[in-house]
């Protein structure tokens, strides 16, 4: 699938050449382990997280001056993101996640801030980090969030409870958002760098996940947490402004992850379909199976299709919020009707823990709820047409 799905773009060679990266990655390294990462439940891949560093595939997406990659164009990015999914979406998230914490400080960033917070992500072995935005009472509802931030001479004061933070276990430095004034709902919305050694800054355990098990969550508490001015991110209530470009690019990115998933169940499914017979022939050849691997086929051209407009309306500084809405929820459902088509194809024996179809299902339904469920961005949508009057 990948000639078919990447010739119709142009490329160029430095794309192609980052895509080859990411793919021979993703089979060499990924692939083999992804099922003993599911198994291990609580721990993320640390080892392959730093064999990912060396050759830059956790900050390739970064700007060169501080010392990434410089592939800044999102296209390049979801294509990249693809491919390390294709070898497993647990994995591939967590290995390009530190992106989620260079967007806001890209959008609101000082040019110190970015030298600083930007270059220590571009080392050769870079920490983790964490976005912290969803809290246990908020839900999708991001201009509510209720974490406190008092201005107390040159420090703000933050408290408040965070969930279901990735990366939150092993992160060394957050972007925490907060609100200055609750009644200012989105208008006082700010973002800022907290180190984990803060004192007051303390983590849960290990949330119980149902997939995606490579990425580990927990909450995150904010006691009194003392923040020097200098660590916030622009101005007071520029964050949710930050927050908001990160979540249209990080929705299309879903999208991206989420075909890569469903190329694999396909891939998958088209070399059993061509090797198990049945009745004398090989089952890709009985009518069913056939026009399910047809409609699979479709679909996962159609996830592929919609995340790379998206993408494209983002690097042209275009208005996006309802294409990546649409790329999101479209990839994301997708996946999940794919790998559920991919066990039926594989008949009783999907069923066995010998093919990974059952952590697929699993891995899938995440990207359907993440950043957004899938009925919020249908929300996304509606609003996005009916402001346009279309």
């Amino acid at each position: 699938m990948n000639r078919v799905l990447n010739d119709a773009l142009d490329l160029t060679s430095d794309q192609k050449e980052f895509v080859a990266l990411a793919r021979d990655f993703a089979e060499k390294e990924i692939r083999p382990r992804a099922e003993a990462v599911d198994e291990a439940d609580f721990e993320s891949p640390i080892d392959l997280w730093k064999q990912a560093a060396q050759i830059g595939l956790t900050h390739f997406m970064m700007p060169e001056e501080y010392g990434g990659g410089g592939v800044t164009d999102l296209l390049t990015q979801i294509l990249v993101q693809q491919e390390l999914c294709y070898g497993d979406i647990s994995i591939g998230n967590f290995l390009t996640s530190n992106g989620f914490f260079s967007g806001p400080v890209e959008a609101l960033g000082s040019p110190e801030q970015k030298e600083r917070w930007l270059g220590i992500l571009c080392r050769d072995e870079p920490p983790v980090t964490a976005l912290a935005v969803t809290e246990p009472g908020v839900g999708s509802d991001a201009a509510a969030l209720q974490t406190r931030a008092v201005r107390e001479g040159e420090e703000y004061v933050l408290s408040g409870q965070k969930t279901w933070i990735s990366n939150a276990p092993y992160a060394e430095y957050f972007i925490v958002f907060a609100t200055v004034d609750p009644s200012l709902r989105s208008r006082g919305i700010t973002a800022f760098v907290v180190p984990r050694d803060t004192p007051g800054l303390s983590v849960g355990g290990p949330m119980k996940k149902m997939g995606q098990r490579g990425i580990v969550n927990a909450e995150v508490f904010l006691d009194q947490v003392r923040v020097p001015v200098e660590n916030r991110l622009g101005e007071e209530g520029q964050g949710f402004y930050g927050m908001m470009r990160t979540f249209d690019a990080s929705r299309i990115l879903i999208g991206s992850s989420a075909t890569g998933l469903s190329r694999a169940a396909l891939d998958a499914s088209l070399k059993y379909a061509q090797e198990r017979e049945q009745f004398g022939t090989a089952i890709a050849n009985h009518q069913a199976v056939a026009f399910r691997l047809a409609d699979m086929a479709a679909r996962v051209d159609t996830s592929h299709l919609l995340t790379v407009r998206a993408a494209k309306l983002y690097d042209a500084g275009r208005d996006c919020t309802v294409e990546a809405a649409i790329a999101k929820l479209t990839a994301s459902e997708n996946a999940s009707w794919i790998a559920s088509a991919a066990l039926q194809t594989h008949g009783g024996w999907g069923y066995s823990r010998e093919f990974p179809l059952e952590r697929w299902m699993r891995d899938a339904k995440l990207e359907e709820l993440e950043e957004g469920t899938s009925d919020i961005q249908r929300l996304i949508i509606s609003r996005g047409l009916l402001a346009a009057g279309r």
